[in-house]
């Protein structure tokens, strides 16, 4: 099957979404029984963690943990959003600077200010979106966001996307109830396909599309910590409790080349299968053999197959050992996990 599927069905009574490009597994959101991130809570500070700028809240789905914050009290009230998922026995990450956000614009309560994405580059359409802009949130304080997917879309559409973001907005942060309480809820997978898969793409929505259109066979495999790189190196991608291992090997292949060719192969698939496994945290890549001179090669590889990838993942950088080390947001829970 060429080009790009959108798939929208349940996998064992979770709700999920899938993308496929070519045939193949480009993507895939299972909703899990965590707070979804986006989530936003009204909590009560805890406890603060000496040394560390951060404080411990308390919401309805458990402990928080808020970084990055001086002069908060106990017993104070905050209006805090989930940032990504916690690591197994951790408190679940927060944040205070909100947002809101939809298909076509992103409301910054923190950030005023009205922006355009930097994709769209066509001065007529940036003259005709920061117009959208004005008028949908004339008399706010608040700032504005308008996606790159806004560029092809319809003006009116756009509107009433400023319109129920500024609006949800302005109701969560005139919110002054004093207990702790859900907001508003995070995007499950349906809704987030819809919001950011938005490339050109056939939408399947019927009960059974994962069976017939190959997606549950691309599960399967995707639980298998071996990855084929293609002439017959490979990648195993396991994760441990304290980091994502990543093996390369090259296989048969006993040419010159041979570890170059595999590590840039894996360059390329690295950031398809974290997200398809939902792999975050740290993540250690053992390289096969190569010259140095080549790790050039392999980081603009992996550089641009990252700015594809919608999951924000910080380049480390080579150990003294000859490993290469990243960084990734949990965005996502671990496949396994969800379907263990």
């Amino acid at each position: 099957m060429k080009g790009r599927q959108i798939l929208l069905d349940h996998v064992q009574g979770r709700e999920a979404a899938a993308l496929m490009v070519d045939g193949q597994l480009h993507d895939l959101l299972i909703d899990g029984d965590a707070p979804r991130p986006g989530t936003i809570y009204r909590a009560v500070t805890d406890r603060p963690v000496k040394g560390q700028g951060g404080v411990f809240l308390k919401t309805p789905d458990g402990a928080a943990y808020l970084r990055g914050v001086k002069g908060i009290d106990q017993g104070e009230m905050l209006h805090v959003q989930v940032t990504g998922y916690a690591e197994p026995g951790k408190a679940i990450p927060v944040t205070h600077k909100l947002l809101f956000k939809s298909r076509y614009a992103i409301v910054t309560p923190d950030a005023p200010g009205l922006n355009l994405s930097r994709s769209i580059r066509d001065d007529d359409v940036r003259d005709g979106l920061m117009l959208l802009a004005h008028e949908g949130m004339e008399g706010c304080e608040m700032g504005l966001i308008l996606r790159s997917a806004s560029a092809e879309a319809d003006p009116d559409e756009v509107a009433e996307d400023i319109a129920a973001m500024r609006q949800l907005a302005e109701d969560v942060t005139a919110d002054l109830v004093e207990t702790p309480a859900v907001l508003v809820a995070g995007d499950g997978p349906h809704i987030l396909a819809w919001r950011d898969w938005v490339a050109s793409a056939d939408v399947v929505t019927e009960v059974g599309c994962f069976e017939n259109h190959g997606v549950m066979e691309a599960i399967d495999a995707a639980q298998d910590p071996r990855v084929p790189l293609g002439e017959g190196s490979s990648m195993y991608v396991e994760a441990t409790r304290a980091l994502i291992a990543v093996d390369v090997n090259t296989g048969a292949d006993g040419s010159f080349s041979a570890g170059l060719k595999a590590n840039i192969a894996c360059a390329r698939a690295l950031p398809v299968a974290l997200r398809v496994r939902g792999l975050g945290g740290q993540i250690t890549v053992d390289l096969a053999p190569m010259p140095k001179k080549e790790r050039r090669a392999f980081e603009a590889s992996l550089r641009a197959a990252l700015r594809g990838d919608d999951v924000d993942t910080v380049m480390a950088g080579w150990t003294p050992l000859g490993h290469y080390e990243l960084q990734r947001k949990r965005a996502r829970l671990p496949l396994t996990e969800v379907l263990e």
